[in-house]
């Protein structure tokens, strides 16, 4: 007989064996025709056990001794009522009805060992933080369902576990979403500074997978947190107070403290943006300011700076056109004023060169074509006065003279006349008019040589001979047969004495 508060065990459940009183074999004996001899022996058994069942068990339960409770309370009727029919009910029971009821409890222990189990794995997986009430309604099942095995009603109990057990894997069918969703939680929590709520999702997904790799990322992350925070607040008031090379560094600095943190990333393109800005801004104020002053290699610094900072720029490209114009036009001005200046102080030879470099950077302006023009005439002009005027000997060639005295007529034209040009003219004005004046010249000879004057004229033989000559250098050539030709170059000016000139052939062939 088994009672309701004894351990819950399986039973077993056995086919009848051929060999219980009985049942049907070869050995009872063969059929007869008519009614078989056993019926009648078998129907007065069963008459005497329904007798006893009706008559003698009811009075052999009544005289059992009852069992007080512990404080020797009486008890009462219903109780004893209640145990009668629990004595009767087991009296009643038999093979087959314990084999069900064994088979339900197996049944019922069967679902309750699977329902532990996943109770125990959601323990694990800190189910109560994340899905208390669920987990609470399949608690609710399993203890209806233990009320029903109390009772003996194994079905009920079956069904009441299979449905916190089904409860049970439908949490455990939902925690790997419940890991995706709680690493999410964290990521946001993290990005928007909000610490609890981060711990809370890390601490739930720890349960789930605690060698999950993004997991162990999200706490990295977490931990440096308060760090992070507070660079992104002093970067925030750097910024406000325009202070953008710091805030730039504070981010940076965030940035590399958690380079995942969208927020740090985020801000750190604005700041260095607005900084990139302020300093473009800063280096196009500093150009034009150079500019202005006309320090062309400083501006043209300060807009090639503004240039890298902003790619393909155009302000920048244009204040970089405005100083090669600017500076052109400075060096062309500058140009045109040092030619004037050569010009006024008759420095012909430098005003032409400085015209030229002026052509060499446009060569449409017309002050430098027009300066460089009368710049070469009058330097030609100078060169031949001050060559006129350093080589008077030339002009004792009558055509030289003529020349020259030409090369005057056409410098005493020119208008204004600079002091260095009126200069040359004077003196080349004297030289020419001592070149003209005749020098007197004694010449002597053996009266056997031939005398000649190259370019003059030939004297013949003399003994001595008087002739006047332009200043300048000359050549006499003496000759006569048997003898060796002589030839005697002399010259003579006005600043010297007059000389006497001997010309003989005295070494014979």
């Amino acid at each position: 007989m088994s009672s309701h508060n004894e351990q819950i065990e399986p039973t077993g459940f056995d086919t009848p064996d051929n060999s219980i009183p009985g049942s049907l074999s070869a050995s009872s004996g063969s059929r007869t025709n008519g009614t078989p001899a056993w019926v009648l022996p078998m129907l007065m058994v069963l008459l005497v056990a329904v007798i006893g069942v009706v008559f003698w068990l009811p009075g052999r339960f009544n005289q059992q001794p009852i069992v007080t409770s512990s404080s020797a309370e009486p008890v009462s009727s219903t109780s004893v009522a209640t145990t009668d029919r629990r004595q009767v009910a087991e009296v009643e029971t038999s093979p087959w009805s314990d084999a069900q009821m064994a088979k339900l409890r197996k049944q019922a222990q069967d679902v309750l060992t699977e329902l532990l189990e996943a109770q125990s794995t959601l323990e694990q997986l800190e189910v109560v933080q994340w899905a208390a009430e669920d987990f609470a309604d399949a608690g609710a099942h399993a203890a209806a369902g233990d009320i029903d095995y109390r009772e003996r009603r194994f079905e009920a109990a079956r069904v009441n576990y299979e449905k916190g057990l089904d409860e049970l894997r439908t949490l455990l069918e939902m925690f790997p979403q419940v890991l995706r969703d709680n690493l999410a939680r964290a990521h946001q929590a993290i990005d928007a500074g909000q610490k609890e709520t981060a711990q809370a999702a890390l601490l739930i997904a720890t349960a789930i997978e605690a060698d999950n790799a993004e997991l162990a990322s999200l706490k990295q992350r977490a931990a440096v947190m308060e760090q992070l925070l507070s660079l992104l607040a002093q970067a925030e008031e750097a910024t406000a107070s325009s202070e953008l090379a710091l805030a730039v560094q504070l981010l940076q600095q965030a940035v590399a403290l958690d380079p995942q943190s969208h927020a740090a990333q985020s801000e750190l393109e604005v700041v260095s943006k607005a900084y990139t800005r302020q300093r473009f801004n800063k280096a196009m104020s500093d150009g034009y300011l150079a500019l202005n002053m006309t320090q062309f290699d400083r501006a043209r610094s300060a807009f090639k700076q503004a240039a890298q900072l902003v790619t393909n720029s155009a302000v920048a490209a244009s204040a970089l056109d405005d100083v090669n114009t600017a500076e052109t036009t400075q060096r062309l001005s500058d140009l045109q004023a040092k030619g004037q200046g050569h010009v006024s102080q008759e420095q012909w030879a430098k005003a032409v060169s400085v015209f030229e470099q002026a052509l060499q950077i446009d060569a449409g302006l017309m002050f430098a074509q027009q300066g460089l023009k009368s710049s070469q005439v009058r330097n030609h002009l100078g060169q031949q006065l001050q060559s006129a005027i350093e080589q008077p000997e030339r002009l004792s060639e009558k055509g030289v003279a003529e020349a020259i005295a030409k090369l005057l007529r056409s410098a005493a034209e020119i208008s204004p006349r600079g002091p260095l040009l009126q200069q040359r003219i004077t003196q080349l004005e004297l030289v020419l008019r001592r070149a003209n004046t005749p020098i007197h010249v004694s010449l002597r000879s053996d009266m056997e040589t031939e005398v000649s004057l190259r370019k003059v004229t030939h004297l013949g033989r003399f003994q001595e001979h008087e002739l006047s000559l332009r200043p300048g250098t000359y050549t006499a050539v003496g000759s006569r047969d048997g003898y060796r030709d002589v030839r005697v170059t002399f010259t003579i000016q006005h600043d010297t004495e007059t000389a006497t000139v001997t010309i003989t052939c005295t070494e014979q062939i």
